[in-house]
């Protein structure tokens, strides 16, 4: 597949992402806390600061302005 059909692919993919997160933003924020403590859980601890990071952008992102 030609790059450029891959990124529009993915440009599409993340605009649904962030239209379901903006309608959803309670789903979003409880699979991200959950999705974080499971790869925390499984690297042992080894990412938990990388992790927490990107949980927290994630509530930051789907907080209302």
């Amino acid at each position: 597949m030609p790059l450029l059909k891959r990124l529009t692919a993915l440009a599409g993919a993340a605009a649904a992402a962030t239209k379901y997160a903006k309608k959803n933003p309670e789903k979003v924020n409880r699979m991200a806390a959950k999705a974080g403590h499971f790869v925390n859980q499984k690297t042992r601890g080894k990412y938990s600061r990388q992790i927490d990071g990107a949980v927290r952008r994630v509530h930051t992102a789907t907080k209302p302005r």
